[in-house]
């Protein structure tokens, strides 16, 4: 999904995932109240280190109470979801103004993190684990 614009409530929707985790990002102009699920974001994520990271495209760009954003976020952890909502917040944000990019960019804030669990393998206790090897 690339951004859109919400034709009814003329919010600018973005999608941001992370390992398991997909989140729709709505952003508004506003006072700064960041809703996840229906709950305030310091409810939802406990931890202000998670707090902290989702925020931080509002920090890079100093636009901290300016939009209302809200999050439909599923799956994954919590440390996935807000990893998620950063790079939906991002996008959200270059999408209200391409002036953004540069600074968002060069942070990092704009690539998705690939990075998944690697799979375990039959044989084995773990993805890369072995059982202990016995000669004799």
């Amino acid at each position: 999904m690339s951004t859109t614009i919400d034709k009814v409530t003329k919010e600018i929707v973005t999608l941001g995932r992370r390992k398991e985790s997909s989140a729709r990002v709505r952003l508004k102009p506003g006072n700064g109240k960041l809703v996840v699920n229906g709950r305030e974001i310091k409810d939802y994520l406990n931890r202000d280190v998670l707090v902290m990271m989702a925020k931080q495209p509002f920090t890079i760009t100093e636009t901290q109470n300016k939009f209302d954003v809200r999050v439909r976020v599923i799956g994954g952890g919590l440390a996935g979801q807000a990893g998620a909502i950063r790079l939906g917040i991002s996008r959200a944000l270059v999408a209200q103004d391409e002036a953004y990019k540069a600074a968002l960019k060069k942070a990092g804030l704009l690539t998705r993190d690939s990075r998944v669990v690697e799979r375990k393998k039959y044989g084995q206790p773990g993805a890369r684990k072995n059982f202990q090897f016995s000669k004799r």
